[in-house]
């Protein structure tokens, strides 16, 4: 038998933190002493000029947009290269990325990161906590994670993150939250602050830096849920809503699943496309709807409830399907004429994907019959009333029935 060859990673991706060379293992100093190039930030060429004073050794920067510094290390495949990341490079760091293009060619050696050290000095056990980052991404993600007790980190993209935070926790009844800055955590320029959100006039201090966030509502504050079926009033609309009771069914028989992606046709509000990305493990949508008038509330109601990464297409359909990732779940509500609409989407619709469609008329419901009949799957009829005053009395009043489609594809 031949022996296994040991393949030994021509990359490798290195934590490093405040600390610098003394928080470094002797198996990290090993390989960036060996390295033929070193990439990294200003800032942590600053902490290795040791390893930086060789006439034999290649610096690379950092460069913006990041997939010009992955392609700088694709033409160097077979050297030794050595990329040099704050803290943990595999929890929200470079090495995320790096490993997803260059699977098993990486060596990554974490050091001690920012979470688990802000975690240390607020005494918070890690498991408990929200990590978001907002770095590069809109602030309005923490929005998702806000509710009474809940505790955030929350990772700035600059500066001015913690007052832009402060302002927003205010702006939505959460003033009262305490907001606790962590500057440098590690170093010798380590530094902390703290103040709630409504009082925050703390100046802007260093960009590398971490809010820790124990959120506190105002009395009598509207808390939304992430479990499906808000209240409609939730929503900015024009009455193109799919009601509480029926979107929950909705959701429900969509299955929103981590990282899979829904298309979402007739998106009226974007309540169903806002609620699937609501659901735990990251799952994405994507809200078509050709009304801009529409789409603009689409755009407000996702960045006032936590999704502001929700993409909106405004076009009308067939047209707006074109050169979408392929779904794995797809609601239609509104706009079947015919069976075109739904052939399309089966077409482009992944393995084990769910489709379910909703109607209120009687043409609606005679598609949806004859989809049922092509493509199979189930249907059922919602029928709501709701209990409203009538005079001095109160009375049952229905909402429009409504006949849901639902099918899975092999």
């Amino acid at each position: 038998m031949e022996p296994i060859k040991a393949t030994i990673p021509w990359l490798s991706i290195i934590g490093l933190g405040e600390d610098g060379l003394t928080g470094l293992s002797p198996a990290a100093q090993a390989l960036l002493a060996t390295a033929e190039t070193i990439v990294g930030g200003p800032r942590h060429f600053a902490l290795l000029q040791d390893f930086l004073d060789r006439p034999d050794v290649e610096q690379l920067i950092w460069k913006n947009p990041f997939i010009k510094t992955v392609e700088d290390i694709r033409v160097r495949r077979g050297r030794r290269v050595a990329v040099v990341a704050s803290g943990d490079p595999m929890h929200y760091g470079a090495g995320v990325t790096l490993a997803r293009y260059f699977p098993g060619e990486a060596l990554v050696l974490p050091t001690i990161g920012s979470v688990t050290l802000a975690c240390a000095r607020l005494g918070w056990p890690v498991s408990d906590v929200e990590v978001v980052t907002v770095h590069g991404r809109p602030l309005e993600r923490i929005l998702l994670h806000v509710t009474p007790g809940a505790r955030l980190l929350v990772l700035s993209e600059d500066a001015e993150t913690p007052k832009k935070l402060a302002h927003l926790l205010t702006e939505h009844r959460y003033g009262p939250s305490t907001l606790t800055v962590f500057e440098r955590l590690g170093g010798p320029k380590e530094r902390c602050i703290e103040d709630s959100a409504e009082c925050w006039n703390a100046p802007p201090g260093d960009d590398l830096n971490l809010v820790a966030v124990t959120c506190t509502a105002m009395p009598k504050t509207h808390v939304l849920s992430r479990v499906s079926g808000l209240p409609d009033d939730a929503f900015i609309h024009d009455g193109q809503l799919t009601k509480r009771e029926v979107r929950a069914a909705t959701i429900a028989a969509l299955k929103p699943m981590p990282e899979q992606i829904l298309w979402d046709i007739g998106a009226g509000c974007g309540s169903i496309a806002i609620e699937w990305m609501r659901a735990p493990g990251r799952p994405k949508a994507i809200a078509i709807e050709q009304d801009k008038d529409r789409a603009a509330l689409i755009a407000k109601n996702a960045m006032h409830m936590g999704v502001p990464d929700l993409k909106i297409i405004v076009d009308p359909v067939p047209k707006a399907l074109r050169d979408l990732p392929a779904p794995h779940a797809i609601f239609i509500g509104g706009g079947i004429t015919t069976t075109d609409l739904i052939r399309n989407c089966w077409d482009a619709l992944q393995p084990s994907g769910r489709l379910v469609a909703n109607v209120v008329t009687a043409e609606g419901e005679t598609i949806l019959l004859s989809a049922c009949e092509a493509w199979g799957g189930t249907m059922a009829r919602l029928a709501i009333s709701r209990l409203e005053p009538l005079g001095g009395f109160r009375s049952w009043r229905p909402l429009l029935p409504v006949t849901q489609w639902m099918v899975r594809k092999p």
